[in-house]
């Protein structure tokens, strides 16, 4: 279940696990004052299984593509 981040005008920021089937709290469970859902700017992905190709998740230590430049 995720976690949604709300401003509330009142209270500030809090966290609110909800499926992703809920629609938006417009009210704040604390003061019950107006709320805003806001966007995350740091989603983490991380990209596993057969489908995905291994170097694509190396970090490039600049020795190959330099070898194979010359």
């Amino acid at each position: 279940m995720p976690i949604y981040e709300y401003k509330c005008a009142a209270c500030g920021h809090f966290e609110q696990k909800q499926s992703m089937k809920d629609s938006p709290l417009t009210h704040c469970p604390t003061c019950d004052g107006p709320v805003q859902r806001l966007i995350s700017k740091s989603v983490g992905i991380i990209f596993k299984g057969s489908g995905f190709y291994i170097n694509d998740s190396k970090k490039d230590s600049g020795s190959s593509a330099e070898s194979s430049a010359s």
